[in-house]
């Protein structure tokens, strides 16, 4: 398992209940409460509680209000992401490809064009899931195919074509078997 900061990556942090936490701790270290004491009851490591009393010596209990959002800031603004999302509905002909198959790179020239910013295709995956946009491999068939005649086919033709297992006892023409 691979961790980041104390926490296991791909596992989303509870700011509010880490904000509960610091300011629970604050109360203890404000009661004159030691700091690895605090760090027991909390369940914080003892440097964490130094760091947090620190903080509350230069600050009060707002140094310890949570930070805000953690990671860069999103650069697709929720109406660029609806525009995205319009534009793929349409489907990738109306961009000008001959296919209606979306691939990471029409999707990052779709973003390109409809919001200005550059994604690299190899990311464009994490928009299309947050769209709830699943990869799925399109059903190759031809436009011609006529369903109706198939069926046709498949209930009177196949049946006739299909082979059908000899009656017990019939003699056999497999090589391995004595006679």
């Amino acid at each position: 398992m691979v961790w980041s900061m104390g926490f296991p990556v791909g596992v989303r942090r509870d700011f509010e209940a880490l904000e509960r936490r610091r300011l629970q701790a604050a109360d203890l270290l404000q009661k004159g409460v030691s700091q690895s004491e605090v760090a027991r009851q909390v369940g914080a490591h003892r440097q964490s509680v130094s760091q947090w009393a620190a903080e509350l010596r230069e600050k009060g209990r707002k140094g310890l209000r949570k930070a805000g959002r953690a990671g860069r800031k999103p650069r697709l603004r929720p109406e660029d992401v609806k525009r995205i999302e319009r534009g793929l509905k349409r489907g990738p002909e109306a961009l000008g490809y001959e296919s209606s198959l979306w691939t990471a790179n029409r999707v990052a020239h779709l973003i390109e064009r409809e919001c200005g910013i550059q994604y690299h295709p190899g990311h464009v995956w994490r928009i299309l899931r947050q769209l709830g946009w699943s990869c799925q491999r399109p059903v190759g068939r031809a436009l011609e195919r006529d369903e109706e005649k198939i069926r046709r086919w498949k209930k009177q033709r196949w049946p006739e074509l299909k082979k059908k297992p000899k009656k017990k006892g019939a003699p056999s023409s497999s090589s391995t078997k004595a006679d």
